[in-house]
């Protein structure tokens, strides 16, 4: 296969058409804190297994795009150890017992450098792929992730990770606000919670896909095969 072909997939709205040379592959947030046991999502009275149920689809489609050597980057919600980058209203919404930057399981809750902050091993990013701190939802927040995709030449995006309300979301509304197609894997997004996941699913796809493409990682790794 050559950069130069368009892959197809099959995908809600209609058929979403790339091209390898100028797109990438994102993972949102896959850390531990918020997939694994005993983690901040955890804490917080979530059950981590709707998260999970993603790793394994990720890892099918990671692997495959890694095979191809084509652009994969990574994303981490955290802030600075000294948090100057927490807004105040971050950090106390919630009126949690444990809050951002208070000592967990894993370290310092969504801290830079600690363990719960990191990515989770079976998708842990290569030397040469990118991975992006962001101190907010969206990914390109106060972040060179922009930049990045320029210096590439990226135009269109394959969106993974969680939660597929929250930072998901954001980041493909921003990703389209800035000209990127977004195309999201079904089973490669997770929430905590299963209304979510629909709805989040359905905003992105919805009035002729309004922000983006709604598929299936298998329907992704047929197109590619």
């Amino acid at each position: 296969m050559t950069t130069k072909e368009i892959i197809s997939v099959e995908a809600e709205p209609y058929a979403f058409d790339f091209s390898p040379r100028t797109c990438a592959l994102l993972l949102i947030d896959m850390q531990r804190d918020f997939l694994e046991p005993g983690g901040f999502g955890e804490m917080l009275g979530n059950d981590v297994s709707q998260l999970r149920r993603t790793i394994a689809p990720n890892k099918r489609l990671l692997t495959k795009w890694r095979l191809r050597a084509w652009p994969v980057i990574h994303t981490r919600e955290g802030h600075r150890p000294d948090l100057s980058d927490l807004p105040p209203a971050k950090k106390i919404r919630g009126r949690s017992k444990t809050c951002i930057g208070d000592v967990g399981p894993m370290g310092r809750i969504l801290v830079r450098g600690e363990a719960g902050h990191d990515i989770i091993s079976e998708l842990y990013p290569l030397p040469s792929e990118p991975v992006i701190d962001k101190p907010g939802k969206g990914a390109f927040f106060a972040t060179d992730l922009h930049a990045i995709l320029q210096n590439q030449g990226i135009k269109q995006l394959i969106v993974t990770g969680v939660t597929t309300e929250v930072c998901v979301n954001t980041t493909i509304r921003e990703a389209n606000d800035r000209g990127y197609d977004c195309l999201v894997p079904a089973d490669c997004v997770g929430s905590y919670f299963p209304e979510f996941q629909k709805m989040g699913l359905e905003m992105i796809k919805a009035q002729g896909g309004i922000f983006g493409w709604v598929s299936d990682s298998e329907k992704i790794l047929a197109a590619l095969d």
